[in-house]
């Protein structure tokens, strides 16, 4: 799913300038890291693709689907095609495994039987098909993640969105997890992740963008996480 800012500025009351004079274009099958201080402006981007926030100015479009323009039924719709991953994971405590899964299915009107067999093959793709009986409490932090992950990509969206996917956890971990995203993208699914972790951004080079006080300062199509020259 390719993806298009042009101009999008994103202005908070009474004066916090979130994003300031965003252009950015994302190619369908891409995996970018976007990094940058707390506070630059990574989840407000992340949440405008999902039209979760809706720009102070500029244009958004993702998939060809012009954002503003949207109606309540049709980004319902478009939101299907969209994976979110947070980094609180945001589980529901009161469901195993395997029933937090199917609720995002059973939402949509999926048969049961085509629910059952969805959640097993993601669970197994994940790694946590024996631990779909327990609640989320119960699961290790890279487990719970790896859930999350899974309740993202069950309904095959063609855009996955992570924030901070890894921020909770240890290297070793987080080296798993990020090896799940690789395989989502391998897959033909455009990923963008947004990351404070620099290990991960220097062993798996992918396109990185750096944004600074809400603007982008540095767009490197293989880099690290630091820029060889001064942003």
């Amino acid at each position: 799913m390719e993806i298009q800012f042009s101009g999008v500025s994103k202005t908070f009351p009474p004066d916090i300038n979130a994003l300031e004079n965003i252009y950015l274009n994302v190619d369908k099958g891409e995996f970018v890291y976007l990094i940058g201080e707390t506070g630059s402006g990574k989840t407000t981007l992340m949440r405008c693709i999902f039209r979760e926030v809706v720009p102070s100015r500029g244009h958004i479009s993702v998939g060809g689907h012009a954002l503003r323009k949207m109606g309540r039924f049709e980004l319902a719709l478009f939101r299907r095609d969209i994976g979110v991953v947070f980094q609180d994971f945001a589980l529901l405590p009161n469901l195993t495994a395997f029933e937090n899964v199917a609720f995002v299915l059973e939402v949509m009107g999926m048969p049961k039987k085509e629910i059952e067999g969805r959640v097993v093959d993601v669970l197994k793709t994940v790694g946590i098909w024996r631990r779909r009986a327990l609640f989320p409490q119960q699961l290790s932090g890279g487990e719970q993640q790896r859930l999350a992950i899974a309740r993202a990509v069950v309904n095959e969206p063609s855009l996955l969105l992570a924030d901070e996917p890894t921020g909770n956890l240890d290297n070793h971990t987080a080296d798993e997890i990020m090896q799940l995203l690789l395989d989502i993208n391998a897959a033909g699914t455009t990923v963008i992740m947004a990351t404070h972790n620099q290990y991960l951004v220097d062993s798996y080079r992918h396109r990185v963008v750096k944004l600074r006080r809400g603007r982008i300062v540095r767009d490197d199509r293989e880099g690290g996480y630091e820029s060889n020259v001064e942003d």
